[in-house]
């Protein structure tokens, strides 16, 4: 282990979008989407909310049912993985958090159940919540994730001069410190829809309170795609595709086809990852030859 010279690497966006009910949170992560550019999965905790927005271009929806559960999360991250969308929506990300066998739920009957404390049922809980946060971040496919806030209401004063209430969105409805696992925050508004960033390591929305688009979605993805090449991130893809090929090949000619015709991305790869790729293919052809 030595130290280089730090450098950006391209990368996939890591958005949170968070407001309280109403303030068009699933629209916005769309609109981001469309920018983004490629396929969408849209994730769908609300009950089909999703479906409401189709005029406004093509997206597939997967409807994520109560229990709410981590692991039903992790399912359909992976399934969109596979399938090859570019884009994954959740919507919402609260619901892991605080709905129906959520992680608090979860939490709170491993606490009543007599086995354990308040305390000791977050040895339990923690490792699901992690598991949440790895698979969003290793994700290969832009993540948008949507966030309900806690509301309340303030007092403000009208064009004619009449105290009115008006609701704002609080912290997220999330585990505390979730919003640092994103690359960018915004905090949208119910009362025009605009969005301002609560964190942005871009640096391309510093003071920034607009309603979000397409053209945004594309001014992020412009800046990921102006990173260097990440090498590493390349050679696990390769290593994937590779291993996704072996597994469908049907004779021992296709796999020394595969091999073949991937020598390039062999010669580039760390060597761990090419001996076991070299030994996956043999026993491939020995289980197709046996």
């Amino acid at each position: 282990m030595s130290f280089q010279r730090a450098e950006r690497k391209k990368a996939k966006a890591r958005i949170g979008l968070c407001g309280p009910a109403g303030s068009g949170k699933t629209m916005s992560a769309l609109k981001l989407a469309f920018g983004l550019g490629g396929k969408i999965a849209v994730i769908d905790t609300e009950h089909g909310s999703a479906e409401l927005y189709s005029h406004l271009g093509e997206y597939d929806v997967a409807t994520l049912k109560p229990p709410y559960e981590v692991q039903k999360y992790l399912t359909l991250i992976k399934e969109a993985e596979s399938a090859g969308y570019d884009n994954i929506i959740i919507d919402s990300l609260s619901h892991a958090w605080a709905g129906e066998g959520g992680l608090l739920d979860m939490q709170g009957k491993l606490a009543d159940s007599g086995k354990g404390n308040s305390y000791t049922a977050w040895r339990q809980v923690t490792p699901w919540h992690n598991k949440l946060i790895d698979a969003i971040l290793a994700s290969p496919c832009h993540i948008i994730a949507t966030m309900r806030s806690k509301t309340e209401y303030v007092m403000e004063t009208d064009s004619k001069g009449k105290q009115v209430p008006r609701k704002v969105g609080m912290a997220p409805v999330q585990r505390e410190g979730m919003d640092y696992e994103f690359t960018l925050v915004f905090e949208v508004s119910q009362a025009n829809h605009a969005a301002a960033t609560s964190k942005d390591r871009t640096a391309l929305f510093d003071g920034f309170c607009e309603v979000l688009s397409e053209q945004h979605g594309q001014k992020i993805a412009d800046w990921l795609n102006s990173g260097a090449e990440d090498k590493t991130a390349i050679a696990k893809e390769h290593y994937r595709t590779i291993l996704s090929e072996l597994d469908g090949a049907m004779t021992a000619s296709d796999v020394d086809g595969i091999i073949n015709s991937r020598r390039d991305w062999l010669k580039d790869m760390p060597v761990a990852g090419h001996d076991k790729l070299i030994a996956a293919a043999d026993s491939k052809r020995e289980a197709l030859t046996a």
